[in-house]
């Protein structure tokens, strides 16, 4: 294969996991390795620009730790304002370069090509920037290559960092909803944290992957929204309730389903199946539909475990607190037939990061 050959392979390849990847960080991080392979650099940074603060930041950076940089001095400054390729064959006897980030990072720079990054609108969003050619300096040829790579990845990364925004948007809006359980219930929102935490460490404990666990996170402290359709009468009832009420209570797992549930949604979809199902029991003796063992989703599953212990050492008006050891040992006498032994086991393994996350974030 030769060079031109070689040079399009990597970039049909570095085409097909872009494509796949929705992170930004997953998006600098593959076109960081790929620039670096096709330009033979020996270390390749992408710098995202924040306008007010006048800088670049390194969200990506071979081997060293992030770094800001004013954008009034430096090679990467220089492309970044100027919207225009820099090329430095010679650094310490060019113009355009700060020698301060290699006093601060201990590396010592020869050649330089950085390149801007530009959005759908010609704006500045970041400059990527390679370091010390491996054998001679960087050419025109290298720095088309490297725009090729910068505008063919430059709507994936306009949409990565929308996606990125629009995700914390629903996490606002999603913390929201968890709020609305806890003053109706009058729980505090040190609950539903834990129990969000204690969900996503046995979600990665059971290896789900990186979006499931942040999901369970995210979805976990809604388990209980659906009191909000529960009476107070009932539901700060200080006494314990009759039959009656408890089946009106038991009302709320389908109540949360129905207000959270969305198709279109997959952090909704997930919060209104944890609604559903935190209170189906391994043995099948659980509520609302009787499910048993695996029929339960992994989500149902582990924010049983994480809400009934969490419970239990928390003061409600019904109940006075249970010691963190005394919550410990029932989950561990009731493995296998409320709780799914398996992750009751992934808890007891992990007990001490549960202890950490319990006092951390104490009523």
């Amino acid at each position: 294969m030769n060079s031109a050959e070689k040079q399009l392979a990597i970039l049909l390849e570095f085409g097909k996991v872009i494509n796949k990847t929705r992170s930004l960080n997953d998006v600098l991080e593959s076109m960081a390795n790929f620039a670096r392979d096709i330009l033979q650099a020996d270390r390749c940074s992408i710098f995202v620009y924040n306008k007010e603060k006048e800088e670049l930041w390194s969200k990506v950076a071979h081997e060293v730790h992030p770094i800001h940089i004013s954008t009034q001095k430096g090679v990467a400054g220089y492309s970044a304002l100027s919207k225009e390729t820099q090329i430095v064959v010679d650094a310490y006897n060019d113009y355009r370069f700060n020698p301060d980030v290699d006093k601060a990072t201990g590396y010592l720079t020869h050649t330089i090509l950085a390149v801007p990054l530009l959005d759908n609108q010609e704006n500045t969003i970041g400059v990527f920037q390679a370091l010390n050619k491996k054998e001679g300096f960087f050419t025109n040829v290298d720095a088309e290559l490297l725009l090729l790579i910068s505008n063919y990845a430059a709507s994936a990364i306009e949409n990565a960092i929308l996606y990125d925004k629009l995700r914390d948007t629903q996490t606002k809006i999603i913390n929201k909803l968890a709020s609305v359980a806890e003053f109706k219930d009058q729980e505090t929102s040190k609950h539903t944290k834990r129990v969000g935490l204690y969900s996503a460490l046995l979600a990665e404990e059971m290896d789900l992957n990186h979006d499931d666990i942040y999901k369970i996170e995210l979805a976990a402290p809604m388990h209980d929204v659906g009191k909000i359709g529960i009476t107070d009468t009932i539901l700060l009832k200080p006494d314990r309730l009759s039959k009656e009420e408890f089946e009106i209570v038991k009302t709320h797992t389908q109540i949360g389903y129905d207000l959270l549930f969305d198709n279109e949604n997959e952090y909704l979809k997930a919060a209104a199946l944890i609604a559903l199902e935190h209170h189906e029991k391994w043995d099948g003796t659980g509520y609302p539909l009787g499910k048993k063992g695996e029929e339960i989703s992994i989500f149902g599953r582990i924010v049983a475990i994480a809400d009934v212990f969490d419970a239990l050492i928390s003061v409600r008006t019904y109940k006075t607190a249970w010691s963190f050891e005394e919550a410990y040992e029932f989950l561990k006498k009731n493995r296998g037939t409320h709780f799914d032994p398996t992750l009751i086991d992934l808890f007891s393994e992990n007990i001490e990061r549960i202890r950490a996350i319990y006092f951390e974030l104490k009523d």
